[in-house]
């Protein structure tokens, strides 16, 4: 029986979706066999510290770096981002280090601006049925990293990302980021099981937010870690230089000693499972 999410599924197309994403000075491939790791903060704050953080990163091994300007809080009175003004941070990152860059677009009316100068836009938890802004995505020819909302069944995820693909934009990836349940220890609870199941389910990328998923930073790398045994192609991870003093989620930010050892980790793991970082050539 045919699935209610066509194009996603892996009936439709039986090899993997593999996406380039090409950045001044490196191209990243996101899917089957690789591992990319995303990292940065949870919002550009100012520009000097943002540019150190994504020049370590860059060092470090990071592949793509992330970076809000725009921060749907649950509070009006919190951080909600530098808008549209810190994108120009957000590029002389990318131009400083080579690096392609992720942001997440909130609102149709940012298309404007973001499209052709960030090189991922992400799709939030909370905007992902958001069918207008879906409908526009899938209309630019730009990479969309859409998060499983809050509280939405795998179905419901792979629908959304069903929106995305019947416009024309065939470059979806997944990003499982936690759901909200019952238990309050963590932020969300870590379907690290949607991953081996989504990607028996469809052909799109699968990466884990262990950071927005757990809420907290020890938590990160033991969740990132059994994302990439699940088979996930990579996770993104919040960094910031000065966690207790983050304008967003600093409980749940790695310092930058936290990100080596985590990306240490990750890289062993990765290659038990046949996964290759993006810095090698693919055998």
């Amino acid at each position: 029986m045919m699935k209610p999410f066509q194009l996603a599924a892996r009936e439709n197309k039986k090899e993997d979706t593999i996406i380039q994403v090409t950045g001044p000075g490196s191209s990243v491939k996101i899917g089957e066999g690789y591992c990319t790791i995303i990292a940065g903060p949870c919002a550009v704050e100012n520009r000097d510290d943002y540019i150190e953080l994504a020049q370590f990163l860059a060092h470090s091994g990071a592949h793509l770096l992330r970076g809000g300007l725009f921060k749907p809080r649950t509070s009006p009175y919190s951080f909600r981002g530098l808008g549209k003004e810190g994108l120009d941070i957000l590029k002389e990152a990318r131009s400083a280090t080579g690096l392609p860059v992720i942001t997440e677009v909130m609102d149709v009316r940012d298309l404007d601006y973001l499209v052709g100068e960030v090189d991922i836009l992400q799709v939030g938890s909370r905007n992902m049925q958001n069918y207008a802004l879906l409908d526009q995505l899938g209309q630019i020819n730009t990479p969309i990293l859409l998060k499983r909302g809050l509280a939405a069944t795998i179905e419901e995820w792979l629908l959304a990302a069903e929106y995305i693909l019947a416009r024309g934009n065939g470059q979806v990836i997944l990003c499982e980021r936690g759901i909200r349940t019952f238990e309050p220890y963590t932020r969300n609870t870590v379907d690290i099981g949607a991953v081996a199941l989504v990607k028996n389910l469809s052909h799109l990328p699968v990466l884990v937010d262990p950071s927005h998923a757990t809420g907290k930073w020890d938590m990160v790398i033991p969740v990132a870690k059994a994302a990439i045994a699940a088979g996930a192609d990579g996770v993104m991870v919040e960094v910031h230089q000065n966690p207790d003093y983050a304008l967003s989620d600093g409980k749940q930010s790695l310092t930058p000693d936290n990100f080596r050892k985590m990306l240490k980790q990750v890289t062993d793991i990765a290659k038990l499972e046949g996964k290759i970082m993006n810095t090698e050539e693919k055998m």
